[in-house]
């Protein structure tokens, strides 16, 4: 068996990657931004930021099971 991540952050390894910044980068972005909605959070990261939607919609999701929105 294998201690792979799953869920959200199984896009992780992938999203730093690709983006060339950390998780801690994207959280805290989320964190700081005014907006709430799941989907305009995602909409935000795709447009303001470039990130492709599953891995907007991967990050959204782990900050928001962390409380973080």
């Amino acid at each position: 068996m294998t201690n792979a991540p799953k869920g959200p952050a199984s896009y992780f390894p992938s999203i730093e990657k690709t983006y060339g910044q950390p998780i801690a980068h994207w959280q805290e972005l989320i964190s700081a931004s005014p907006l709430t909605r799941h989907g305009e959070l995602v909409s935000w990261l795709k447009t303001e930021h470039g990130l492709g939607h599953g891995h907007a919609n991967a990050l959204v999701a782990h900050a928001r099971a962390e409380g973080r929105k």
